[in-house]
């Protein structure tokens, strides 16, 4: 590699839940969504990944697949995915059936995250899951049967996924934990972490990860990408002020009022308890003006040795936190070439031999 930063040497995407805000609409966070995707679309970032929540007052990407569809057919370039789909909640066939029909709309673009978490609260998972899988232990067997039904058929299989069959569409799991982290290793998968909300077992996880991983068609050495809450503005305390949107969400959350992006403010009010439980949560994240982001972020790149940053950016005014992306791509210098995973499937053609952009 060379001799240059790690900054400008590793890829960089963008995790998007179509927040609303305070006074916002869904058809709002739609919208802005699309806008930020085009503009990522320019400024060089690699995917722009959607996650699936539910029931959570505030935040509106519950139908994921739909709005994935909605950001590619907006998008020509950007790879578009889920980050993640949280299997449990479905049945494996229609999610194949759902990426199948997205990679056939937008071939060699489609990226499929996936999680065991329920992506919102005990009641949201027994009504989204009903009598469908529903534990850690069920996870690597209905992770077995998606990747069937996405790869070539074999007899005596009687169930296909149409279209989603033979598109092998690249599969990624997600944690924040070591659970994820063994079974990609083990099955030679790419391996998101969510330092974005529990940056604390990073660092095991990816140990865990690098250490048990084994070689496969989909990859030859372990890719790790790592989430993480970045703000950039154009001084450090005005970066500051502005996370106070997302700080005082998460304080919304833990005393059980969730809701939409509440206006940044000077007067954040919070118990020590709370002050110490927002510590551990943005344990990872980097808020401030471009110098400070800049080297922050190379000591993260150094520590972690991320090969790509999937970045959570939340502000009130979608111009500021279009503004925070454009001045993160602008100290990444993304518009440069960047490294590829390399797909070796049997059923994949030349064209479709790497993820890349």
């Amino acid at each position: 590699m060379p001799d240059r930063p790690r900054l400008t040497n590793t890829p960089l995407s963008i995790l998007e839940l179509a927040h609303l805000r305070e006074g916002g609409t869904a058809e709002e966070a739609f919208r802005n969504a699309r806008v930020l995707a085009q503009r990522a679309e320019s400024l060089g970032y690699k995917r722009f990944w959607l996650a699936e929540h539910h029931n959570i007052r505030g935040v509106a990407c519950s139908a994921t697949s739909v709005l994935i569809g909605y950001i590619a057919n907006a998008t020509s370039r950007i790879r578009v995915g889920s980050g993640g789909i949280m299997l449990p909640n479905h049945a494996p066939l229609a999610i194949a059936e759902q990426f199948g029909t997205l990679e056939s709309l937008f071939p060699g673009r489609i990226d499929l995250g996936l999680g065991r978490a329920p992506g919102g609260d005990p009641a949201a998972a027994q009504a989204l899951r009903g009598s469908l899988h529903g534990t850690d232990d069920d996870f690597p067997a209905i992770l077995d049967e998606l990747r069937r039904y996405l790869g070539e058929p074999h007899p005596p299989q009687q169930v296909h996924a149409y279209p989603g069959e033979g598109t092998n569409v690249p599969i990624w799991l997600l944690g924040s934990s070591d659970f994820s982290a063994r079974l990609a290793g083990r099955l030679g998968l790419p391996f998101a972490f969510a330092a974005h909300f529990q940056p604390g077992p990073l660092l095991p996880a990816l140990h865990i990860y690098r250490s048990s991983f084994r070689p496969s068609h989909v990859l030859d050495r372990p890719y790790v990408m790592v989430g993480i809450p970045i703000l950039v503005a154009d001084s450090d305390e005005h970066a500051q002020f502005l996370a106070t949107t997302p700080i005082q969400m998460f304080l919304n959350l833990i005393r059980g009022v969730p809701g939409p992006l509440p206006r940044p403010t000077k007067n954040l009010q919070s118990t020590a308890q709370e002050r110490e439980m927002v510590a551990t949560k943005f344990g990872a994240a980097i808020f401030g003006g471009a110098e400070r982001v800049a080297a922050r972020l190379q000591e993260f790149l150094e520590e972690t040795r991320a090969d790509e940053l999937m970045v959570v950016t939340n502000t009130y005014d979608f111009a500021d936190r279009l503004r925070s992306y454009e001045l993160l791509a602008n100290l990444a210098d993304q518009r440069q070439e960047e490294p590829e995973i390399v797909a070796r499937g049997e059923a994949l053609d030349a064209d479709k031999s790497a993820v890349r952009d």
